[in-house]
């Protein structure tokens, strides 16, 4: 692993109506828009979706690495995240998200290892222990 500080940069592209381009070095670029719910197309991938999903893949990566180091077997994991965007005191965010894990195992695997690991990966999670953090905004405005 790398020494920290980590830091991850994408950048949003838009013209007028037309899907928002995410792009980051390295990685295929990725259309995002409104959800449905929002009055979006609903066929893109949105800022809400991907904050869930990154709750789940973190969920999922963070298992992975918590049963290598502990040498337990396992087959398949499956994880469904399901954020709950409402009104609250502050306005309008996420209220919670439930996360659901079936994990599949060989035969001889202790099961209470295995839903203690995953119970490790969902507290360890950096992605679901960050929700919370603020965000520091740095604005340039250019006026052609």
């Amino acid at each position: 692993m790398h020494p920290y500080p980590h830091r991850y940069t994408v950048s949003a592209r838009m013209q007028g109506q037309d899907p928002i381009a995410l792009s980051s070095p390295g990685l295929p670029n990725l259309d995002s828009a409104p959800p449905a719910e929002f009055d979006g197309p609903g066929d893109l991938w949105s800022p809400e979706t991907l904050l869930v999903a990154a709750v789940a893949d973190c969920f999922a990566l963070t298992f992975r690495a918590i049963a290598r180091a502990s040498r337990y077997e396992w087959t398949t994991l499956r994880a469904e995240a399901t954020g709950v965007l409402d009104r609250a005191t502050d306005g309008t965010r996420f209220t919670e998200i439930h996360l659901r894990a079936e994990l599949d195992a060989p035969a001889g695997a202790d099961a209470a290892q295995g839903e203690r690991l995953l119970a490790k990966a969902e507290k360890s999670c950096l992605v679901s222990r960050s929700l919370v953090a603020p965000v520091h905004l740095e604005a340039t405005v250019r006026v052609a």
